[in-house]
């Protein structure tokens, strides 16, 4: 098993590392591993993260912001 830093796994997302922090805090990001004061990121949890996020169309944005914030309250627009 491979276990990837903060750093890294920031790199693998092209994210900051600052995202991957506050994401940790607010319960959004993918999951992880603490070892004692360490937090480590298993790649598969990386992948599992970016998969629960395909969508196959803008028009499914919504749904994505849903599950990315994991069920809290999201109003949708609707076009007239």
């Amino acid at each position: 098993m491979t276990l990837l830093t903060q750093r890294e796994a920031a790199q693998a997302l092209r994210l900051s590392e600052r995202t991957l922090e506050r994401w940790r805090v607010q319960g959004i990001g993918p999951r992880f591993v603490r070892l004692n004061h360490s937090i480590r990121y298993r790649e598969q949890d990386l992948d599992a993260h970016v998969a629960a996020r395909v969508v196959a169309s803008t028009s499914q944005k919504e749904i994505a912001m849903m599950q990315l914030t994991k069920g809290a309250v999201c109003v949708r627009r609707t076009h007239v």
